[in-house]
């Protein structure tokens, strides 16, 4: 039987809103973490260009607009959308275990360190 994955709790389910990312802070990372259409999704909080919030953007559809420089995001798969941001986000795979949010933080996308 393959070993199960470190899940990490990252927060209640019921917690998000559709409407507004919740960030939150676990094992030195923030994450911003997005419920869509009934799909729940994981990114770093940090924008890629700058020291915007995601978690203080604007969601539109799938897509995030940091507040600091309006970069935008595709929230499931970390996708640049619009200037100025071109790297793309660390994402991970998220799963509700036992009505929380929880991720794999060895799972991420694009890997950590990853160019």
């Amino acid at each position: 039987m393959p070993a199960q994955p470190p899940w990490l709790d990252l927060c209640a389910a019921d917690a998000l809103d559709p409407a507004a990312p919740l960030r939150v802070e676990q094992a030195g990372t923030a994450y911003a973490v997005f419920l869509l259409d009934g799909a729940v999704h994981v990114t770093q909080d940090g924008c890629t260009h700058g020291p915007g919030s995601l978690a203080e953007g604007y969601v539109d559809g799938q897509e995030i607009e940091c507040p600091f420089h309006q970069g935008r995001f595709h929230i499931p798969t970390g996708r640049p959308t619009a200037p100025p941001c071109t790297i793309p986000l660390r994402t991970w795979p998220a799963r509700v275990i036992a009505g929380r949010v929880c991720i794999d933080p060895a799972a991420s996308t694009p890997p950590a360190g990853a160019a």
